[in-house]
């Protein structure tokens, strides 16, 4: 394949995923997300309990980019929603896609090529009860159901970039050391876990929400279930 198609082959795959979510976002159905109840609620942050929330997960290992990664990730979650299951059902989009950063597996004893490993997560509705429809085994895609727990959350507008993502998980981090010190005393969260949630698509050009989220379920933040867990 030349460069001319190859490029002509990604435009056109970018534009697909782009007009999907847009005419998700203009069909008049309310796109379905996780339920969760606040917790605790600051101008900068908030803390969630969220309710169990069921998700189909693709693991993008010794990755060094959030944006690429949550692309590759979501070409496969993608082809999943579009009939890629065992069932050959299109399924609806929800929100938010979720993408999970561990720079914990990219370690000073590894390579410098190695990266982070990735989790790009997309949510199960729950018209499926924990039994969404299995993915084709080639998609390489995880169901994933999580246990109640509380999250730390912060806002942010844009487009969210491997720049401004991490850029915000610091801001919150250091947030979330004052705050929880004054609750638990000395702690320290662990800034190598976080989340980018994002809940508009590609041609959402303004008012764009993004959010960064870090699991305190480990703490005893208020009315949390002290779980330690995804």
């Amino acid at each position: 394949m030349g460069n001319s198609s190859l490029y002509f082959f990604q435009y056109y795959y970018y534009l697909v995923i782009a007009m999907y979510f847009y005419l998700v976002l203009i069909s008049g159905n309310a796109i379905e997300s996780p339920k969760y109840t606040v917790m605790h609620s600051e101008s900068d942050f908030e803390i969630r309990l969220y309710l169990e929330p069921s998700w189909m997960s693709a693991l993008v290992r010794g990755a060094t980019s959030f944006e690429k990664s949550t692309k590759d990730g979501f070409h496969r979650l993608y082809q999943y929603l579009k009939g890629g299951n065992l069932d050959h059902s299109q399924i609806t989009m929800t929100a938010p896609v979720l993408t999970s950063i561990d720079s914990s597996s990219s370690s000073s004893s590894s390579p410098p090529s190695r990266g982070s490993d990735y989790i790009v997560r997309y949510y199960v509705s729950t018209k499926y009860v924990g039994n969404p429809p299995q993915p084709n085994p080639e998609l390489n895609l995880q169901f994933d159901k999580w246990r109640s727990h509380c999250i730390a959350v912060r806002k942010f507008t844009g487009f969210a970039k491997d720049d401004n993502a991490k850029k915000e998980s610091e801001a919150l981090v250091n947030i979330l050391n004052k705050y929880l010190t004054g609750i638990n005393g000395a702690v320290m969260v662990d800034k190598s876990f976080y989340s980018v949630a994002q809940y508009n698509s590609s041609r959402h050009l303004s008012g764009r929400l993004n959010e960064v989220w870090i699991d305190v379920s480990g703490f005893a933040a208020e009315g949390c279930p002290r779980y330690q867990g995804k």
